[in-house]
């Protein structure tokens, strides 16, 4: 077994998250894509797997702090893979980069937020942190 699939198996034990050949390979194309995807590229990558199966695999992940879901504003729900600081509890606060020419998009955890004060007694209770322009590859 190659070391690239016992990281995966290792970060779904991490989870506890029972690793089964689909989850397997879901989580390595995560892994080395680098960047955030729709159902819709999975079912491109994964065309022997039904779209409920991807789907099921997407909210056990996402149940289980493995990815976030992004609305970039492309009509189609991103998902991303988290960080080892990722938690359902902080909502993925971090900022997004869709580039506009490729569609791609990408997380920007390094980013500081700005600070946000509100009027007293509102509550941010969710928040999309999207910035768009052209990414490295469009913008040469």
């Amino acid at each position: 077994m190659s070391s690239n699939n016992l990281n995966v198996e290792h970060k779904l034990n991490e989870k506890s998250v029972k690793p089964t050949a689909v989850r397997n390979l879901v989580l390595k194309y995560l892994v080395e894509r680098g960047k955030a995807f729709s159902v819709s590229d999975l079912e491109e990558a994964f065309d022997t797997i039904d779209k409920s199966t991807l789907f099921r695999t997407l909210k056990t992940f996402e149940q289980n702090d493995l990815v976030h879901t992004i609305d970039d504003g492309t009509g189609k729900l991103k998902y991303a893979l988290c960080t080892s600081s990722c938690n359902s509890s902080t909502d993925h606060q971090h900022f997004h980069f869709t580039c506009q020419k490729c569609g791609e998009t990408f997380c920007l955890p390094k980013t500081e937020l700005p600070s946000i004060e509100l009027p007293p007694n509102f509550a941010i209770l969710e928040s999309n942190l999207v910035l768009k322009g052209l990414c490295n590859d469009c913008n040469t």
